[in-house]
């Protein structure tokens, strides 16, 4: 399934175009409403993506040997925990509106989600389907981790917008015009939206709007320095526990 939406329509001339700041990652208050659509949209979707993908490869092999000494200890402490797979699959939204299957380890009890106001169901603080150790896994962002198959198969990145469920995408597409413009890139394991706190499902246009603003300013700026200032930052709120996660 692919957006059809015609990004043409956004372009900004260069009259409008807007340099930002290159020390984003400090500057979280740069990241504005008004100052954040990224400049120069044909120039992103014509942009060299082979280094980034190389760096995705050659990064995302490496990491998955931690995966495999990790898995075996995770793997145990979600069966202790929970009845259900290991490895839970879910539809998401990639680039270009493809849809993919998306992998995590599994951190709920297996229950059937009913909603009937036509919203997405998403995660919240406190969220009862959520077990002990399946907390444990979302604060430290380590069931993030069977996502380097993704990156390996190609279907995301070690760094870009994260990837939301159909629903969700649908839902803010409705909402936000320029939500569309997520879509330019491949989805990845964490974002600039990540490493400024901004994780977990939400419903709160207020919130997705700053997490929105974050995914189009590394949309504009995107380079690997910057992707390797996300990771370091990632890995710092993993050791912390500051990672938002609910």
């Amino acid at each position: 399934m692919i957006y059809k939406k015609d990004f043409s329509l956004w372009f900004w001339n260069y009259e409008q175009e807007r340099v930002f700041s290159t020390d984003l990652l400090s500057k979280p208050e740069a990241v504005s409403p008004e100052a954040v659509m990224p400049y120069q949209f044909k120039q992103i979707e014509k942009k060299n993506h082979i280094p980034k993908r190389a760096f995705d490869v050659f990064i995302g092999s490496v990491t998955f040997l931690f995966y495999a000494v990790l898995f075996p200890v995770i793997a145990l402490g979600i069966k202790l925990s929970s009845c259900g797979p290991i490895i839970f699959k879910q539809k998401r939204t990639g680039k270009n509106g493809h849809v993919f299957i998306c992998y995590k380890f599994r951190t709920m009890h297996v229950l059937k989600s009913n909603h009937n106001d036509r919203k997405p169901v998403v995660t919240v603080i406190g969220d009862s389907r959520i077990f002990a150790f399946g907390h444990f896994l979302r604060k430290t962002n380590l069931d993030e981790l069977p996502q380097l198959l993704n990156v390996l198969k190609g279907d995301m990145s070690l760094v870009g917008p994260r990837p939301y469920t159909i629903e969700e995408c649908a839902y803010w597409n409705g909402i936000f015009e320029d939500h569309y413009f997520r879509y330019l890139l491949k989805p990845g394991i964490t974002g600039f939206a990540q490493a400024h706190g901004y994780r977990g499902g939400t419903l709160d246009e207020g919130l997705m709007r700053k997490r929105l603003d974050c995914d189009l300013t590394y949309i504009g700026n995107s380079t690997l320095t910057l992707d390797l200032r996300i990771i370091f930052k990632t890995l710092v709120r993993m050791v912390i526990r500051d990672t938002n996660g609910h």
